[in-house]
């Protein structure tokens, strides 16, 4: 009888446990009950997100958040966006605390095995970033040996800048906009970038450039997705990539990226 009583309070328990992880799961009908969807993201990854001053207020902009309102609305709730460092992004989502990312964000094999991720929406194109004055001076990956390099902490580019330029010192930093003060400032001697980020920074100061005498090579699979904790209902996941198949076939995409171009990005750092 012990035994009996034993198993069935293991059960429960059990019962319990499936219970508790299938209502903290992302579903639709629990986005509905809120009423809206919270959106990890981070504020200095312009044109895709960032801030900038809007009828005198910081405001976040960029392509990547009106992919973000475009899914909210495709969903019919609203959106909360929080912001946070780059490298805090994805944790966000085993945590719970968002119930989606978007942030310029690679899907890797590493990553698949821990989340899932929608179609992709933007294939990204990595450079480096060197003062003009320094243009003739780093003409090679081997001409980077022993200089600091720096990328941002727990991206794409700071693998792709370890991998294809092995002999320079790498230099992980959270925040774009610090990563391209220390260049100028000449603590780093170059930066590696997405290039559609680069180019924002680049149009804002004229004494960099994008460097097209170090290349760094490309699979073609360098491509920017909305990630998802494991788990995530797939009817969400499939609402998604309808608004992303949308936007992508529209133009409208590259619509936003137009109009993030034209805001000046502000000085103010990640939360």
């Amino acid at each position: 009888m012990k035994k009996l009583l034993s198993l069935a309070l293991v059960g429960l328990a059990l019962v319990g446990l499936a219970a508790c992880s299938s209502s903290s799961s992302v579903t639709k009908e629990s986005i509905e009950k809120k009423g809206k969807i919270v959106i990890a993201t981070e504020s200095e990854f312009a044109p895709f997100e960032f801030k900038t001053l809007l009828d005198g207020k910081d405001t976040l902009v960029g392509a990547d958040i009106e992919l973000g309102n475009a899914i909210a609305e495709k969903l019919g709730v609203d959106v909360e966006y929080s912001v946070m460092s780059f490298n805090n992004v994805l944790a966000s989502l085993k945590s719970g605390k968002a119930d989606m990312a978007i942030a310029g964000i690679s899907v890797t094999s590493e990553r698949e095995k821990a989340y899932d991720f929608s179609d992709s929406y933007y294939t990204s194109e990595n450079v480096v970033i060197v003062k003009k004055s320094d243009l003739d001076t780093y003409t090679s990956a081997d001409s980077l040996a022993d200089k600091s390099v720096g990328a941002q902490k727990g991206s794409v580019q700071e693998t792709v800048a370890t991998e294809q330029l092995p002999k320079a010192s790498m230099v992980s930093l959270t925040s774009n906009g610090e990563m391209i003060n220390e260049l100028k400032s000449g603590q780093l001697d170059a930066v590696v970038l997405e290039k559609a980020i680069a180019e924002g920074y680049i149009a804002q100061n004229d004494d960099l450039v994008i460097t097209d005498k170090i290349t760094l090579e490309s699979d073609g699979t360098d491509a920017y997705a909305v990630a998802f904790a494991k788990g995530t209902d797939q009817e969400v996941i499939d609402a998604v990539n309808e608004v992303i198949s949308e936007a992508k076939s529209s133009g409208q995409f590259d619509q936003w990226l137009a109009q993030a171009a034209t805001y000046t990005q502000s000085s103010s750092s990640d939360e």
